[in-house]
């Protein structure tokens, strides 16, 4: 009863990180006369004015450096202010992977971080820093794309999200705040019981089958990957999967899904090999949840695609 939870705001300078909450604290779900403290670690074009930081019972600290946001200042700021809830408007060019080390008192939880980012805009970023960019992506709970035209890439924004995400929620909105549907192309026909995925459509159907299992539950599915292998792996247990650059050379990780297979243990680490698997969706301890389990048909060695490398 006497936890504090602290929400953190992120994403690029003039991204609508102040519009959304502003949008947020009025909701009822939120203005239910708890005292909100708000630390800022940017300033945007946007401002909270002093009438209405009273109205919504905030009040607001302002900080310059990352390394302000230590546990000594948030003791200080629980001592002065008393807040029954705490939002750290987070500067979107300070590295997001520091958010779950930030050091709070004893009573603050992070709940959530949430990152907002400008639809029209992200694509710049992506092409420049782009490092930066994923991580945004990458340590959040939930992404909100806003003011997203005709020219927003929605679908391929989605695509990278879930690449390095799965769990994140995401939200696209136009420049009226109506919320848009990405578009669903699929590279293979969805409707037929047995499924042949090219090879460059395996990061396509990798983010689908996450997102609709419904649409693959039962089916087959054939398909070009590596075999990963581990001691811990159960003996009927391998995962083929493809190599994924997210965001640059450094940072390249493989995405599969778990296979069973009753000849996984004459498999070799880092083999190519061709399967021909039914997709079924359930729990498994090597996932801590629910989720994609293969049960192979057949697996044959095969020769190494023409592009190793997994793009979305």
């Amino acid at each position: 009863m006497n936890e504090i939870p602290v929400y953190v705001i992120t994403g690029f300078l003039e991204g609508g990180k102040t519009s959304f909450l502003k949008f947020t604290l009025q909701q009822d779900y939120f203005n239910d006369g708890s005292k909100t403290l708000l630390i800022l670690c940017e300033e945007g074009e946007e401002e909270y004015s002093d009438e209405f930081l009273k109205q919504y019972n905030c009040v607001c600290e302002t900080i310059e450096e990352k390394e302000e946001l230590n546990r000594d200042y948030f003791r200080q700021m629980g001592k002065k202010h008393k807040p029954e809830r705490v939002i750290i408007e987070y500067n979107g060019m300070w590295s997001p992977k520091e958010i779950s080390g930030l050091d709070f008192p004893y009573s603050w939880e992070l709940y959530q971080t949430i990152t907002v980012l400008d639809g029209s805009t992200f694509q710049l970023y992506l092409n420049n820093i782009k490092s930066l960019a994923m991580e945004l992506l990458t340590y959040t709970d939930m992404v909100i794309f806003n003011r997203c035209d005709e020219n927003t890439p929605v679908e391929t924004f989605n695509r990278s999200l879930k690449a390095v995400n799965r769990n994140a929620d995401v939200m696209f909105e136009d420049r009226k705040g109506e919320v848009i549907q990405p578009p669903v192309i699929l590279p293979y026909d969805i409707t037929k019981d047995e499924i042949v995925l090219e090879d460059e459509d395996y990061g396509i159907w990798y983010i689908d089958v996450q997102e609709h299992p419904e649409n693959y539950t039962g089916k087959t599915i054939r398909f070009r990957a590596m075999t990963m292998k581990s001691k811990d792996f159960p003996a009927d247990v391998f995962v083929p999967g493809r190599n994924v650059m997210t965001c640059c050379e450094d940072d390249i990780r493989f995405l599969g899904f778990i296979c069973k297979y009753s000849g996984a243990k004459n498999l070799k680490r880092r083999q190519w090999v061709y399967v021909t698997a039914v997709v079924e969706w359930e729990e498994n301890d090597m996932y801590e949840e629910e989720g994609p389990v293969l049960y192979a048909k057949e697996v044959a060695v095969t020769s190494a695609p023409k592009k190793e490398m997994v793009t979305f």
